[in-house]
């Protein structure tokens, strides 16, 4: 049986319906050339997965072409397991036949819906859960019997990842803190927080294509919740998101000059 994907973000159906709900929601948008759809099949004919470490226990898994939003999937190794962090459409042979040779996944967890894609594809592939916050569960879009939801401030994944809520961009947005190899702390952040330019500065959104903010309130709890977590490095979810130090403080750094500039 086919499965079917959004053009414009990758997500996936059973049968592809009038109009993607993940687009026509304000967060997202639909092209103006129209909604497209096209199979996993036919996306594996035109594109592949690249590959590339960030750390050594930690790689970036991203489609070339770009297609649909163009967002990287990260693989997190621990001695508990490897886990999947965000997802991306393509799961062609190549890329299952790596994951199997690394060890396979012990877990899926993603920040928000817009990287939901073919989650349900990757956990029967690996047989394994996918952890998703339960405040967005109406956003899933192809039923998997692999899907666990949660609804804590936090979920402790292994003794080394912990999934923390910060919502924000969507009302269960989730970053994944990863102790790292150096036990400085890392921080896979999604969209949950934005990785500007020149990755010294993060900035939140509600809408980042139609550039809708969050309230100052709203900002001030995503910032709340994150200083709980110590860390040293962020990961965003494009390949120029990298900040190498000094994370926690940017982070805390750049909300209150947002919460600033929105008072004035």
């Amino acid at each position: 049986m086919s499965v079917f994907l959004c053009g414009a973000c990758g997500t996936s159906f059973e049968e592809a319906p009038e109009a993607c709900p993940i687009c026509t929601d304000e967060r997202q948008y639909i092209p103006p050339s129209g909604q497209a759809w096209t199979t996993t099949e036919k996306l594996a004919q035109t594109h592949r997965n690249s590959w590339a470490q960030l750390e050594p226990e930690l790689l970036a898994i991203q489609t070339v072409p770009a297609f649909a939003i163009n967002q990287r999937a990260l693989l997190v190794r621990t001695p508990a397991g490897n886990i999947l962090w965000d997802c991306i459409a393509l799961l062609d042979d190549a890329t299952r036949a790596i994951v199997q040779s690394l060890g396979g996944l012990s877990a899926i967890a993603i920040s928000h819906p817009h990287y939901y894609t073919t989650m349900q594809d990757w956990a029967a592939a690996f047989d394994a859960p996918i952890y998703l916050h339960a405040a967005d569960k109406e956003w899933i879009c192809r039923p998997s019997d692999h899907v666990r939801l949660w609804d804590e401030d936090a979920l402790v994944l292994s003794s080394s990842v912990t999934l923390v809520h910060g919502g924000g961009h969507f009302a269960g947005g989730t970053v994944l803190h990863w102790t790292g190899e150096d036990d400085k702390g890392v921080l896979l952040a999604g969209d949950i927080v934005q990785v500007t330019p020149g990755t010294d500065h993060v900035s939140f959104m509600w809408s980042y294509p139609n550039m809708l903010p969050l309230s100052a309130a709203e900002v001030a709890d995503v910032a709340e919740r994150l200083a709980l977590w110590p860390f040293e490095r962020i990961y965003g979810a494009f390949s120029h998101q990298n900040v190498r130090q000094d994370g926690q403080a940017i982070v805390a750094r750049s909300a209150r000059r947002y919460i600033d500039r929105l008072s004035k």
